[in-house]
């Protein structure tokens, strides 16, 4: 991969200067390689990806808790069925319940109709997921993936009737991608960026771990630590502060020893 580091406001009283890390794929390079060095896409068209915070679930690792199963019980009667892009009918009717769905969750026109026909369109959606409500036979849900078979499953935008709040079919979803790409044998799903507390729904599959700049965590305390730091005053960057140092890896030695990812471009 090449790499490109993309400066941000700098703060030169602590001596903190931010980059954006960005990775273009190389001849031959999967995907599957950048997500799996932390990397997430920034490009539909799987050409460009950005370094951050993101979660994945180590499949092989899952087992249902009793809060997976709750879940479970909740959506009895909802069925998935995972379709090839390919042979995923996007109709009117199935657009406008995309829009309707994105206008009332993330608000009026941030997901315009253009956006959405472009994302149906592009090499980062090669399978849907859709949920079918078995008591009416009616299409209820449906998840955008990218998939790469027995390496990832990339669960991306998620659309579904919100008359269902109340069962939970949101998470029902996410459960059901998380027991669906298990079975099957896929390495790890990866279900997009942590940074705030409504974001930390995602941890709550065993297996669950996060890229933390420098190596896949699976202490759900450290995402915690890093999550609560992003509300107050930072003057200092990560590695460079010792209380996170010292709980939870040690003197810088043990921190450094630690790293299990090096990411190296040609020169």
């Amino acid at each position: 991969m090449k790499l490109l580091f993309s400066e941000h406001k700098s703060d030169h009283h602590h001596y903190v200067y931010p980059y954006a890390i960005w990775a273009f794929p190389e001849a031959g390079e999967s995907p599957s390689q950048l997500f799996e060095q932390g990397f997430l896409p920034s490009s539909r068209n799987l050409d460009r990806f950005y370094l951050c915070r993101h979660l994945r679930v180590r499949l092989a690792e899952h087992r249902p808790s009793s809060e997976n199963r709750r879940i479970q019980r909740k959506g009895a009667g909802i069925h998935c069925e995972l379709v090839p892009r390919g042979t995923f009918e996007y109709t009117l009717e199935r657009r406008a319940f995309f829009l309707a769905y994105a206008n009332a969750k993330f608000g009026p026109d941030i997901m315009t109709a253009e956006r959405l026909d472009s994302l149906f369109a592009s090499p980062i959606v090669s399978h849907v997921l859709v949920f079918t409500d078995s008591a009416t036979d009616r299409e209820i849900g449906a998840v955008t993936l990218y998939l790469e078979a027995s390496r990832l499953a990339y669960y991306y935008y998620a659309f579904y009737d919100l008359a269902y709040l109340g069962r939970n079919l949101g998470m029902y979803m996410m459960t059901s991608a998380v027991s669906l790409f298990a079975r099957q044998g896929f390495q790890h799903l990866y279900l997009g960026t942590c940074y705030t507390p409504n974001a930390m729904y995602k941890t709550q599959f065993s297996g669950a771990e996060f890229f933390n700049g420098f190596r896949w965590a699976a202490n759900l305390d450290e995402l915690k630590y890093l999550v609560h730091r992003e509300k107050g005053e930072v003057h200092q960057h990560l590695l460079e502060t010792e209380a996170y140092r010292q709980l939870f890896y040690g003197d810088l030695e043990n921190l450094k020893n630690s790293g299990g990812l090096i990411v190296r471009s040609p020169g």
